[in-house]
């Protein structure tokens, strides 16, 4: 902290200045330092929960392919009875697929575009699937890509992990930076008409900005990307 200017005397005034009373400076207690993270994980490590729902029936009004549909009571956290129908998923994963090799700054990113019959729109998306029950979600990610697009990755790492819709939506979506890419044939299901091109990250982030770019989970990995890094290259 800088040191207070000392008081300059009164002489334009005639006024003689008083010196303040001395008061015992009280240092602060220094916080203690959090662990560090370990560099190279592959896989989320989400935060302790503390307190949770007491789940008193669970009844299935709905089994799809997808996902389930189920009506709860339960006592919530706070003590309050509630009934709450949820729809439960076995999660999904999103990649930021880029090609850094020419800019560190401004990388290629992969994009596609397909038809989303809920949005009644065709939309501009990162690659992005649902995983199979049990299985990794790194592992997931890495089948996503490779069926979409072709491409498979020499380098991995986590960004992010939210929840779209928690409401009434259990669905957890894992964000995954993959780069150092290699292309190959894609894979797509049946059912899955899709188109991909890789877009500079700074023009991705225009079409955000003039509203072209309606996906939730590209908005928030590719904000969240862009946020990080221009933090990282103010130091």
């Amino acid at each position: 902290m800088p040191k207070t200017d000392k008081l300059k005397s009164a002489a334009t005034t005639g006024a003689k200045a008083q010196k303040p009373p001395k008061v015992k400076a009280v240092k602060p207690k220094k916080p203690k330092k959090a662990g560090k993270a370990k560099k190279g994980a592959s896989q989320f490590t989400p935060l302790a929960m503390t307190e949770r729902a007491q789940l008193l029936s669970s009844k299935v009004v709905y089994q799809g392919p997808l996902f389930r549909i189920l009506h709860d009571k339960l006592i919530e956290p706070g003590g309050h009875p509630s009934e709450r129908d949820v729809i439960r998923h076995n999660g999904s994963v999103v990649i930021m697929a880029m090609d850094s090799s020419k800019s560190k700054r401004n990388p290629w990113i992969v994009i596609e575009r397909q038809y989303r019959h809920a949005a009644n729109q065709f939309l501009w998306e990162l690659p992005a699937g649902k995983l199979d029950p049990g299985e990794d979600a790194l592992a997931g990610a890495i089948r996503e890509l490779a069926e979409e697009t072709g491409y498979s990755a020499k380098k991995w790492k986590p960004l992010v992990e939210y929840y779209a819709s928690p409401g009434f939506l259990g669905e957890s979506m894992k964000v995954f930076i993959a780069e150092g890419l290699v292309a190959g044939d894609a894979r797509p299901e049946e059912d899955e008409k899709i188109e991909f091109r890789l877009v500079k990250l700074s023009d991705v982030l225009k079409m955000i900005d003039k509203g072209a770019i309606l996906d939730g989970k590209t908005l928030t990995s590719v904000l969240l990307y862009e946020r990080i890094t221009a933090r990282k290259h103010k130091r």
